[in-house]
C-alpha cells in the first residue's frame, strides 16, 4: 500500500504527503504558478524578479524579521522560477513544521515587494545575465534550448536586461497576486509529518485563497538545424539537443537506461570514445529531460578548436551507433546502467528535499506521485533485450547543434 497521501482542498490546490520513517526532518517543495513561460513578451525576467522579491519580506514581517523568524525555526527556505511554476522549497525539523507553514504561506500570499527591495532585485537579476559572459557552456546551452524547443519552454528564465530595468513595483506586486493562485498549485511534502494535519492546517491557512489561471498556450517549434556563436576564446562549447519520450511515456525509464549506458561516469561510451581513447576533449556528458508533455536528450562537449570538429563527429557517431544493432547495449553496460539507476534512487530516498521535490514533479508530470517502491520495481522489470529493442526503433529526430568558440563547424553528414 502506498504510503503517500493525496489531497486536493476545496480551492484546487494539491496536496501530496509522503510520511517517511527513521528520519527527524520535514521537507516541503511548493510549485506555484508563476514560472519564465509565463513571463509576458514585453515582461521577459519578470519571475527572475519574483524569485528574489518572494525572499524579501511578507505580512507585517519585512525582509530582515523574516529571515530571522524563519531562522528562530531553523527552517531552510529557497525560491527559484522554474518553466510553469515559482518552486518555494523549505526544509526543517519535522516538529517545527507546524509553525514554519504561516511563514511559508506568507511568502505566497502576502508577498511585501516593498519599494526599497524593487532595485536590488533587479541588480541583482542584471547581474545573473551579464555573468553570462563569462559562462561560455551556459551561454551555448541557453542558445540550444532557444531554437530547440517549442514557445515559451524555450526561453532562458534570466529575461532581458531591458524588459527588467522598466519593471515597476505596481507590475509586479498586481501580476503576483492575479497568477498565483491555488488552481495548478502543488504543495508537496515529505518526511517527519502527519498528513492529515497538515491538510488540516493548510485548510485553515489558505482559506480564501481562491482562483486560478490557464497554462501558458505553446507555440510553434524552434527552427534547430545547426547554428554557431563566435567566441574569441581557446576553447568550444558544443551542445546538441534531440528528441525523447516525455515522462509519461512508457519508453521514457528505456531512455534513462540508454542515457545512463552513454554517459555513466568514466565508464559510460561518451566519456570512453570521445576522452579517453582519442583524447578529444576535457568534459563530455548526456542527459535526458522529461517533461510533462514531450521529452530531448542533451548531449555537451568542452574541447580546443584544434579538436572541436573531430569531437563533435564522433559525438553524433556514438549517439547514432547506440541505435544500430553493431551499437547494441552489452550485458555488461546494462548491468552497470541498472545499479546506476537504482543506487541513485536509494540516496533520493535520504533526503526528504529529494523526496518532496521528486513528488510535486511526479504530480505535474503524471498527476500522480510514485513511491521509491514502485520507481525501484519499475526499474527491476527492464531486460537487456526491452532495451536494445527500444534502440532499434528509436530515432533522434530532427537535431539541435549549437556551437560557440573562435570558429564555425561543419555539421556531420547524417
Amino acid at each position: 500500500m502506498s504510503g503517500i497521501v493525496t489531497a486536493r482542498l476545496e480551492n484546487g490546490l494539491t496536496i501530496v504527503a509522503e510520511p517517511i520513517g527513521g528520519v527527524r526532518t520535514a521537507a516541503v517543495t511548493w510549485f506555484v504558478p508563476g514560472g519564465g513561460a509565463e513571463d509576458p513578451p514585453d515582461q521577459l525576467g519578470r519571475a527572475a524578479l519574483w524569485h528574489e522579491l518572494l525572499m524579501r519580506g511578507a505580512g507585517e514581517l519585512g525582509s530582515r524579521e523574516q529571515a530571522d523568524a524563519f531562522d528562530r525555526l531553523g527552517c531552510g527556505r529557497s525560491v527559484s522560477a522554474g518553466t510553469y511554476f515559482m518552486r518555494i522549497g523549505a526544509s526543517m525539523l519535522g516538529d517545527r513544521l507546524c509553525e514554519s507553514l504561516p511563514l511559508l504561506v506568507g511568502m505566497v500570499r502576502q508577498p511585501r515587494f516593498d519599494e526599497a527591495a524593487i532595485e536590488p532585485a533587479k541588480d541583482l537579476a542584471i547581474q545573473a545575465i551579464e555573468s553570462l559572459k563569462d559562462d561560455p557552456q551556459e551561454r551555448a546551452m541557453i542558445a540550444a534550448r532557444r531554437r530547440h524547443y517549442s514557445t515559451p519552454h524555450n526561453r532562458s528564465g534570466l529575461g532581458e536586461i531591458e524588459h527588467i530595468e522598466r519593471m515597476t513595483r505596481h507590475q509586479l506586486a498586481t501580476q503576483w497576486a492575479a497568477i498565483a493562485k491555488p488552481r495548478r498549485s502543488i504543495f508537496a511534502v515529505a518526511g517527519a509529518i502527519e498528513p492529515s494535519a497538515v491538510v488540516d492546517q493548510l485548510r485553515k491557512l489558505l482559506a480564501g485563497w481562491e482562483g486560478g489561471t490557464p497554462e501558458p498556450v505553446t507555440g510553434s517549434g524552434g527552427p534547430r538545424g545547426s547554428a554557431h556563436e563566435e567566441d574569441p576564446s581557446n576553447q568550444v562549447q558544443i551542445v546538441l539537443l534531440h528528441d525523447a519520450p516525455s515522462e509519461a511515456h512508457p519508453d521514457s525509464i528505456l531512455e534513462k537506461v540508454v542515457i545512463n549506458v552513454l554517459s555513466g561516469g568514466m565508464s559510460g561510451r561518451l566519456f570512453t570514445e570521445v576522452r579517453e581513447k582519442r583524447g578529444l576533449c576535457y568534459a563530455v556528458s548526456a542527459s535526458y529531460r522529461g517533461d510533462r508533455d514531450f521529452g530531448s536528450g542533451l548531449a555537451y562537449v568542452g574541447t580546443t578548436p584544434e579538436r572541436a570538429q573531430q569531437s563533435l563527429e564522433v559525438l553524433l557517431a556514438e549517439l547514432e551507433r547506440i541505435n544500430t544493432p553493431g551499437g547494441a547495449i552489452t550485458s555488461d553496460e546494462f548491468e552497470r546502467a541498472i545499479v546506476g539507476m537504482k543506487s541513485r534512487l536509494v540516496f533520493s530516498g535520504e533526503s526528504t528535499s529529494a523526496r518532496s521535490a521528486a513528488l510535486a514533479s511526479d504530480q505535474h508530470r503524471l498527476g500522480r506521485a510514485r513511491t521509491l517502491d514502485e520507481l525501484a520495481q519499475q526499474v527491476d522489470r527492464i531486460t537487456l533485450d526491452q532495451v536494445n529493442a527500444y534502440l532499434r526503433r528509436r530515432s533522434l529526430g530532427a537535431l539541435t547543434i549549437q556551437t560557440l568558440g573562435p570558429t564555425p563547424l561543419k555539421p556531420p553528414a547524417r
